[in-house]
């Protein structure tokens, strides 16, 4: 028995070794910094984003034929200008300010400072997740139902499309569970032979219609049925158009992949011009190709399918190419071309699941929010398949379904770009930039709020991964306030100068607030720490300032300045944390000159529930007490650690 559970024990620490493998790892400073990528040509990283932004032409004309019915290629076209004259335009503006990968989010992030910013941040992250988890999820479903719908598929497959669609999703987190990484060579291949593979289906279907012209006139006749003339037919479409807002996806991946894009000789990492230009080739080419899919796309599909096929139990719901690639092309050809969709659909959940994987060490470490856990990618692999599973469940794997919230994630991050393009245009006083991309903002507003109203099962989803990660991220940032939180240490010359002198005596360090940095500020401050901790006259004394930056940072390099007010002198930095940044500066001082350095501190009056939250928002609060906790996680050996001294 006593030998069973010790082997239990032991598989279950092998398990998490293996689960935190990556996070035993050692980096330097408080979070993982981002690592070098191997950089390749516009075109082939347009593949890559290309196998979640083109792979919507699985499901994207259904959907198109449901929520708009015959008016679906109109409504298409008024989704193509948005794109082509209001997202292209915007995100080509956001990789020339992005130029790291950094996208739409960073630079909102840029513009709005101090907590507002972090919190902002916190909730587009939450639509991130929307955006990506239902991607793997609706990508999952729309695989299953060409796998379901293939004449050659045994009837056992039929009527269990969430145990499939669970299986997909499974199979796709361990492959990730393996170390799955960036394959641009199998992108490249998947998007090319599926984009010939729809171009053949769209060249039989248009020529399908060229030799039966009764479908155009039955098509017209549909249309002019319910809606009198051209005007109110075109109001109609602008009103139906955010419901197929799924053709606007991949722009935002498209900027987040920019660390891939091979640029020119000539660039440099703060001027990478060639990377940029090369972005926006690529942002450029992908959206006129998908134009011109979703247009031709719906408009064969409207023409040539009986509306009653994509409804829910049709043969082209959710399928609806595949539907005429089999009518038209033959069960053989129509097979190859599921097994071509099954696979783009599949690495399309691939694309957002190294999204989320790419996403939580780029912000939220770096703000402090992130469990320890969060930076190795295989517990949030787990979390993510676990997340996609219970989503397919809820939605019962149907694609129509989940279309909604899979818009909301989209559309939310377009608009937040297209604010923060604004905001920029409004920051460098471009009356021009002002007033074209605040009038693209309003569209996706009204766009957004339209599939909202409509579909609310969206703004649901992200509200729950909204609130998951705020509250995470705040336990976090409380569980880590008393680290050290500091990526380096500079001091200036003078600075070196003050810490030589004192070295060869005792080091006695007193910590002042900063106010009207006169010399009788000092001498009063001086007074009453030598009175009340009964410091000789005789012995010399620095003072330490840290005047805060910004507290809603998390970590930060600490540049040291040495001042002279008189005979006092004093050592200054900034810090997004005071009691932080002075102990990490005590523990610098001890290792720099072999000596353990003294801090002298006075008591605060007041609540030490107010001055916790003092600490944690505005990073002051109890300052001797949260430095002597920070000097005890930091340094375990008592001996070694710094003393801490308050008096009064």
């Amino acid at each position: 028995m006593a030998k069973r559970i010790f082997s239990t024990k032991h598989l279950g620490r092998q398990l998490m070794d293996w689960l935190l493998e990556e996070n035993r790892r050692k980096t330097e400073g408080p979070y993982r910094k981002e690592t070098a990528h191997r950089q390749h040509p516009w075109w082939q990283v347009m593949c890559l984003t290309g196998v979640d932004y083109f792979s919507t032409l699985g499901y994207q004309p259904g959907i198109a034929a449901l929520a708009a019915g015959a008016l679906s290629p109109i409504a298409t076209l008024i989704l193509v200008l948005l794109t082509l004259f209001g997202a292209l335009p915007i995100y080509r503006r956001i990789a020339g300010k992005s130029s790291h990968g950094e996208g739409s989010i960073a630079m909102l992030e840029h513009l709005l400072s101090w907590w507002q910013g972090k919190l902002l941040v916190l909730c587009l992250l939450g639509f991130v997740a929307t955006d990506f988890i239902i991607t793997i999820t609706l990508s999952a479903a729309d695989a299953t139902a060409h796998i379901i719908e293939n004449p050659l598929t045994p009837n056992l497959f039929h009527g269990q499309s969430i145990a499939i669609t669970l299986v997909l999703v499974t199979l796709l987190g361990a492959v990730f569970l393996r170390g799955f990484r960036e394959a641009i060579g199998i992108a490249v291949v998947l998007v090319s032979v599926y984009l010939l593979l729809n171009i053949i289906v769209i060249a039989v279907g248009s020529y399908q219609i060229l030799i039966n012209p009764s479908t155009i006139a039955n098509w017209q006749t549909a249309v002019f049925a319910r809606h009198s003339n051209i005007f109110t037919i075109i109001g109609v479409a602008i009103l139906l158009f955010p419901r197929l807002a799924l053709g606007l996806s991949g722009f935002e991946t498209g900027v987040t992949v920019m660390p891939l894009v091979e640029g020119s000789s000539t660039d440099t990492h703060d001027h990478p011009r060639g990377r940029i230009r090369n972005t926006r080739k690529l942002l450029t080419v992908a959206a006129l190709i998908m134009s011109f899919f979703l247009l031709t796309s719906s408009f064969i599909t409207t023409l040539l399918i009986p509306a009653a096929e994509f409804a829910t139990g049709g043969k082209a719901n959710g399928r609806a190419l595949a539907y005429l690639a089999h009518l038209h092309l033959g069960n053989s050809f129509g097979t190859i071309y599921d097994l071509s969709t099954i696979s783009i659909l599949w690495f399309a959940g691939a694309s957002a699941m190294a999204g989320l994987l790419n996403i939580v060490p780029r912000y939220l470490p770096r703000y402090g929010m992130a469990p320890n856990w969060a930076l190795a990618s295989r517990p949030l692999v787990l979390v993510y398949t676990a997340i996609a599973f219970v989503v397919t469940i809820i939605f019962r794997a149907d694609v129509e379904a989940q279309g909604g919230a899979y818009a909301t994630g989209v559309l939310v991050l377009i608009t937040s770009a297209a604010f923060a393009v604004t905001l920029s245009a409004h920051r460098h006083n471009s009356t021009k930039g002002r007033f074209i991309f605040g009038s693209i903002t309003l569209v996706f507003i009204y766009t957004t709020i339209v599939n909202i109203i409509e579909r609310p099962e969206g703004i649901r989803i992200a509200a729950f991964f909204i609130s998951a990660i705020i509250i995470t991220s705040l336990v976090s940032r409380v569980w880590r306030s008393t680290e050290l939180r500091v990526e380096q240490i500079e001091f200036d010359e003078i600075a070196h100068q003050f810490l030589a002198e004192e070295s060869q005596g005792a080091i006695r360090l007193i910590a002042n607030r900063l106010s009207e940095g006169n010399e009788q500020e000092y001498s009063a401050k001086e007074k009453e720490v030598r009175e009340d901790n009964h410091i000789p006259p005789t012995d010399p004394i620095l003072f330490l300032e840290i005047v805060i930056s910004d507290a809603s940072d998390f970590a930060d390099v600490i540049k040291v300045q040495g001042v002279q007010v008189g005979d006092y002198r004093i050592l200054r930095a900034k810090s997004a944390a005071v009691p932080n940044a002075i102990a990490a500066l005590l523990l610098y001082i001890r290792d720099q000159t072999g000596k353990i350095p003294h801090a002298y501190f006075g008591w605060v009056e007041g609540n030490p529930i107010q001055y916790l939250l003092r600490f944690i928002l505005f990073g002051e609060g109890d300052i001797a007490v949260v430095t002597r906790e920070v000097l005890r996680r930091a340094e375990k050996n008592p001996e070694r650690r710094p003393a801490v001294h308050v008096g009064g």
